[in-house]
């Protein structure tokens, strides 16, 4: 349909403080829409409900980020003026559209999901995997279906989710009728992005790792983690030929320098390209990388930390902001929720045809 409203909805689980992974993976680009102009809503969900289906046990666990990626999301210039910053667990709406829609998805489908596979994996839960944990993938198609969002900004991993989400629309609506919206994904222009390695050179930033940049951490932390990154373990004099492949100072340089950087703390290469080349034939140190590396990345979250020191001498507003956000969301769920059961011939009390229809049966009998 040509006149929908564009709407997105993403959002992050609250298990700790939002790392520069989130922030090139997502958050960037999330501020990005938002100024777009192209959207006339936009969603952005703290999932606390999801993150008690593997948390279910430390549950102030999840309390304590509550406010944190509150912060973080308003740090890096989410606007509450543009966006709606909602919590998950206060959308029961939600809830009841994921249990609608657990009837429309096999066990074996949600078996073969490969980020349903690949966490579990690394959750080691393998035979004792707790049923929400298992489900979550209809829990987040409850959630996208819920705002009808048409644009669903994520990273690479979440791809098989968002077909799982498709799938329960297509039949949802091959079953009951034209009633949900489907989403489109929208991943990150910079392929550098899509999976941010952490600091050590592991495949992925990891809050449990230990390998993270936090968007919240101080300079001097942030210049201590940097001059401590990976590189090539065989690179070892300054003379020796250095390799790109594997070295996460280059990666994080992939995603974050711009041509205007070398100008400004690099002025003896024009731009990345350069940087690279004479890092590969030799003669370039680690030290003098990783240096202009922590430049670029100072220069991306001074003003992030400036923003959140703000915030956090004014939690009052940050509490407002998700209060207001939560009453938003719900609202437009239960618009939606309406919908479904209205599609579903649930609706009994809202639907004057209901009894009319029961009375003509009787009457017959």
């Amino acid at each position: 349909m040509e006149n929908r409203p564009q709407i997105i909805l993403t959002g992050d689980r609250p298990t700790g403080k939002l790392h520069v992974g989130h922030y090139a993976g997502s958050l960037k680009r999330r501020v990005e829409l938002q100024n777009s102009g192209k959207f006339d809503e936009i969603y952005i969900m703290i999932a606390d409900a999801q993150a008690l289906t593997d948390n279910a046990d430390n549950p102030g666990k999840i309390r304590d980020n509550i406010i944190e990626v509150a912060l973080d999301y308003l740090s890096v210039g989410i606007d509450p003026a543009k966006a709606n910053i909602f919590i998950q667990s206060h959308v029961t709406e939600l809830t009841e559209l994921s249990f609608y829609y657990m009837n429309l998805v096999t066990v074996s489908r949600l078996q073969r999901n490969p980020t349903v596979k690949a966490e579990i994996q690394m959750r080691n839960f393998e035979a004792s995997i707790p049923v929400g944990f298992f489900n979550y993938p209809i829990s987040q198609a409850a959630d996208i279906t819920a705002f009808e969002a048409t644009t669903v900004p994520v990273g690479e991993d979440q791809m098989p989710m968002l077909e799982q989400t498709k799938e329960i629309v297509h039949k949802f609506n091959s079953v009951y009728g034209e009633t949900l919206v489907e989403p489109k994904i929208l991943l990150p222009d910079n392929k550098a992005c899509l999976r941010l390695p952490g600091i050590d050179g592991k495949a992925k930033m990891s809050k449990s790792l230990g390998n993270c940049i936090y968007l919240s951490e101080s300079e001097a932390d942030v210049k201590k983690k940097v001059m401590s990154m990976f590189t090539d373990p065989d690179h070892i004099q300054i003379s020796d030929p250095g390799k790109l492949e594997g070295n996460t100072v280059f990666t994080y340089l992939d995603a974050f320098c711009k041509d205007e950087h070398f100008a400004e703390y690099l002025p003896e290469y024009a731009n990345l390209d350069e940087l690279k080349a004479h890092y590969q034939r030799g003669g370039l140190g680690d030290v003098k990388v990783k240096k202009f590396l922590n430049n670029v990345l100072q220069e991306e979250l001074s003003p992030i930390r400036a923003r959140r020191a703000e915030y956090e001498k004014n939690l009052d507003e940050v509490y407002d902001i998700l209060k207001r956000g939560s009453e938003t969301a719900r609202e437009k769920a239960a618009k939606t929720l309406a919908k479904v059961k209205h599609s579903m011939k649930i609706d009994y009390f809202e639907d004057e045809s209901f009894l009319a229809e029961q009375k003509k049966k009787y009457s017959n009998s």
